[in-house]
């Protein structure tokens, strides 16, 4: 005890508990950040159209003005999935601002009901933020008996803001890559769908 008959307080003590208690903090917190990691970079690329993730939205009020831009659709489809998959347009030419819809045909070729998602880029990558997605068939898991096909829609358009992006003007055409996966539990066998987005071998204009 002290003169003061209060028992002294051992400071060393006190600090290493703080310390102990401030590094629980900070793995608690890392470890939910891991967890909501995918989620969270998902909803950044779709809000901002980063690293060539397209824009999305409900519904288009823009106006269609007489630029036109050459979208072209590359499809793919990872190692491990029996699929093909194939866009029934591959070149379109549409107007900035107008609501175009392109259909993709996927058939399970292998002899084995399987399971697949896609993920999707935009290049240029700084086009992403003026291509805005209204439906898409990306990051839905599907799944196909034998020999079973589908047909999957994108429904887009070109955002008129574009005209205001200088690095945009020279820009005459852009290409949506969709790649396939095998799938578990909703996300691409083998990575995250962040991963998957970024994407290794991204198609060049």
């Amino acid at each position: 005890m002290n003169s003061a008959g209060c028992p002294q307080v051992d400071t060393a003590r006190l600090k290493a508990t703080r310390t102990a208690l401030w590094c629980g903090a900070v793995v608690v917190s890392m470890t939910a950040l891991a967890f909501a990691s995918v989620p969270l970079y998902d909803l950044f690329c779709r809000m901002t159209g980063f690293g060539g993730t397209p824009m999305v939205r409900a519904q288009n009020t823009s106006q269609v003005s007489d630029r036109i831009i050459q979208i072209r659709f590359d499809a793919n489809v990872a190692p491990g999935l029996g699929w093909s998959f194939q866009a029934d347009e591959s070149l379109i030419s549409a107007r900035v601002g107008e609501t175009m819809t392109v259909f993709y045909t996927i058939t399970n070729r292998s002899d084995a009901t399987t399971t697949g998602i896609a993920t999707f880029n935009v290049q240029p990558s700084h086009a992403g933020a003026h291509f805005v997605k209204m439906q898409c068939f990306c990051f839905t898991e599907h799944a196909l008996k034998p020999g079973e096909s589908m047909q999957a829609p994108v429904v887009f358009y070109i955002d008129p803001d574009i005209e205001k992006n200088r690095d945009m003007r020279g820009v005459g055409a852009m290409t949506l890559s969709y790649t396939y996966f095998p799938s578990k539990n909703g996300q691409p066998a083998g990575g995250s769908i962040a991963d998957a987005t970024m994407g290794r071998d991204k198609p060049k204009l």
